[in-house]
């Protein structure tokens, strides 16, 4: 009884197997994934391993937009995809994942992970470990949002959807895998992904992942600084700043993330400079120029 309701908060479900879906329905041949990733699949397929191209890469692809890295999933764990993988390197000690370098390009690959229903956790429920090896469909439930947990293997042209991610793709909806209100408890920065992902995808939030974003805002006050800077830098670099910062003040998450531009947000002309600092930024990033993080902080502060 226990661990259905367990599986149940966290997505498992049953242990159904995936959709398959043909090349002919996605659309995604082997010659639009990178060299590096299809070297990985096809080494380590070889040698008798499970693996695909996964997570934002295979979603992109399916949108016509060319990912800027792609990533690999297999049930090789990370000494024995470095073992096979001649100019690799293993990274991490909590959590294990290995560099694979083709050229200038460098492939992550991960290994398969499942859930740990024993994991440390804090007062709010915020997971402290969880770094357990598990199968493929363990693997899809642990990730954030349906559309991040399609696994496409470069030799079939197939791609696996345990979680009708293709469907949210083609209605354009963002939803997370599992009970919201855990998953978020679990990682509060998965609440400012799901507003970077919205707004970078011009995709609706499914109204139950929604739901708990801004009774469980003030979560994110015990993420380390560390995390939420980093998230915050990809939000703010991602070319789609202004429509990002126009969600987070919508499901009030905005607060303390940057404390000053709390302030200066609530001053009108304040507000039209952060506005106009963004949108340049954006601009910029849509043209492939560069930007500097530094002067974009300072800008924004200012």
């Amino acid at each position: 009884m226990i661990k259905k309701l367990i599986r149940r908060v966290l997505g498992l479900g049953t242990e159904a197997e995936p959709r398959i879906i043909s090349r002919t329905e996605h659309g995604i041949g082997r010659e639009s994934v990178s060299h590096g990733a299809r070297k990985v699949c096809e080494i380590l397929q070889s040698h008798g391993y499970k693996a695909y191209v996964v997570g934002g890469a295979v979603r992109d692809l399916m949108l016509g937009v060319r990912p800027k890295d792609f990533d690999v999933a297999t049930d090789a764990t990370p000494e024995e995809v470095h073992r096979l993988i001649r100019r690799s390197r293993i990274i991490g000690r909590r959590f294990k994942l290995v560099h694979a370098l083709f050229g200038d390009e460098v492939v992550e690959v991960s290994t398969f992970r499942a859930f740990n229903t024993d994991s440390e956790t804090d007062e709010y429920g915020r997971i402290l470990r969880d770094n357990v090896y598990g199968t493929r469909e363990q693997d899809a439930a642990r990730r954030d949002f349906t559309i991040n947990a399609l696994y496409y293997d470069p030799t079939t042209e197939e791609v696996l959807d345990y979680h009708n991610g293709v469907r949210d793709l083609k209605s354009r909806t963002l939803r997370l895998i599992g009970d919201p209100a855990a998953r978020y408890r679990g990682d509060p920065v998965r609440m400012l992904r799901a507003v970077r992902l919205a707004a970078k995808l011009d995709f609706k939030i499914d109204p139950k992942t929604r739901a708990p974003i801004k009774q469980l805002a003030p979560l994110i006050n015990n993420v380390p600084a560390a995390r939420v800077f980093d998230e915050m830098l990809k939000l703010l670099l991602s070319g789609h700043a202004s429509a990002c910062l126009q969600r987070l003040r919508a499901e009030g998450l905005h607060h303390g993330l940057l404390p000053l531009l709390d302030v200066i947000l609530e001053q009108p002309l304040g507000e039209k400079f952060v506005n106009l600092a963004l949108a340049q930024t954006d601009k910029r990033i849509r043209e492939g120029r560069p930007v500097s993080p530094a002067f974009l902080l300072a800008a924004l502060l200012w």
